[in-house]
């Protein structure tokens, strides 16, 4: 209605304060989201009215709000996105932003990440990230772009974007990047949740399924990822028998209609076949790491990034040494967008405490401690770094 951002979050905001003040005393009404609504279009009515010189604006959208039906009760074709979010997901990875601006904004506004954990997901610094949201907000609002449902080859330009933004809430949940919460299960959730819906709304892009088969295996490992006090437990640790087996299935089934679809596989579609290598190996020792090995070679061609070539060093460093995988981790270490990315320390003391370097692979989980703002995983970290003396003996 007010094609502003900025004006909309406030309205938004008011919307909720009025439902703080009455609820406790009206009670919850029976569409709260209708409720909420109805307030913010009030008071947006309200503000358009102060503003003498869109009174031309008012009457239209007066008109429209008469004419429409209420939201409950309109019935979306199938060409149409049916859930709010997703639909605002869209929106928000306009063209007219950078890519890494759409990103930003839409996990800021819809995602409920907050400005340090998306700079965290970005490996970039907090005020670059509270930058880009500023400008984008800005830039939508200045060239007036309608918030609407994208449709035909406009959708599918804002995919990519709209692919990065699910997968980055979904790891945010996966792994807290700060806080005292290793896993976040409401964002793993919602990142499936959106997944599962674009896959219906996209049956004929590979990717979407790739994607969706990415989230639900690595979902699978939820209940095995974390002990009795909430401590992380690595991937190799973990008991096998508390994966969730129906999802698990649910990602097969997903990567199989991604390969069917007859196209090359994307960065996506490849971390899946990742992820399903795992879990179709009943015990760590049964990991196929050559076959990984492999997929993270062809990943790191078609989305060559230092995450994916970190990645590529675990999974040879487990299939042909820790010497050739240290090789590849030690290659990053002056990179710039790595430097204060805590899992390069990480990967490195495991390959060193490998190798029998314990001084060093102890400094390394020390340092991968420093820089993790994640309370549980520092713990961890620690106490592997206390541990390297002791297996030392």
């Amino acid at each position: 209605m007010v094609h502003d951002i900025g004006l909309a979050e406030e309205l938004a905001q008011d919307a909720l304060v009025a439902a703080l003040e009455q609820w406790p005393e009206s009670g919850v009404p029976d569409n709260p989201g209708a409720w909420l609504m109805a307030v913010g279009k009030r008071r947006a009515i309200d503000r358009i009215r102060r503003r003498q010189r869109l009174e031309h604006k008012l009457e239209e959208i007066g008109r429209d709000l008469e004419s429409q039906a209420p939201p409950e009760l309109d019935v979306p074709d199938d060409e149409h996105i049916e859930d709010d979010v997703l639909r605002l997901i869209f929106t928000a990875c306009h063209p007219v932003l950078p890519v890494h601006a759409r990103v930003a904004l839409t996990l800021r506004m819809l995602g409920g990440l907050t400005t340090d954990e998306i700079a965290h997901a970005f490996l970039v610094s907090e005020p670059t990230v509270a930058q880009r949201i500023v400008r984008a907000k800005r830039t939508l609002s200045e060239a007036g772009v309608p918030f609407e449902v994208p449709e035909g080859p406009d959708r599918a330009a804002r995919l990519s974007s709209v692919l990065e933004v699910i997968y980055l809430i979904f790891n945010e949940g996966y792994a807290a990047s700060a806080g005292d919460a290793w896993v976040r299960t409401d964002l793993c959730q919602e990142a499936l949740r959106l997944g599962r819906i674009l896959a219906g709304l996209a049956p004929g892009e590979p990717e979407v399924h790739g994607l969706a088969a990415l989230m639900e295996i690595q979902a699978s490992r939820t209940r095995a990822r974390t002990g009795p006090s909430g401590e992380p437990i690595p991937l190799l640790e973990q008991d096998r028998g508390r994966w969730d087996r129906l999802l698990i299935h649910r990602g097969y089934a997903a990567l199989l209609r991604a390969k069917d679809l007859g196209e090359p596989p994307g960065p996506y579609v490849l971390q899946a076949a990742i992820a399903a290598s795992h879990a179709q190996a009943p015990t760590a020792e049964d990991t196929d790491w050559a076959q990984i090995a492999s997929l993270y070679e062809i990943l790191a061609t078609v989305a060559p990034s230092p995450v994916v070539e970190l990645n590529r060093a675990v999974a040879v460093g487990m299939a042909h040494g820790p010497e050739k995988g240290l090789d590849i981790a030690d290659a990053l270490v002056d990179e710039a967008s790595l430097r204060g990315y805590h899992l390069l320390p990480s990967v490195r003391g495991d390959l060193l405490e490998r190798l029998g370097r314990w001084d060093e692979a102890r400094t390394q989980f020390e340092r991968a401690a420093e820089l993790t703002r994640n309370a549980p995983e520092r713990k961890a970290l620690l106490d592997r770094a206390a541990s390297v003396g002791g297996r030392a003996q």
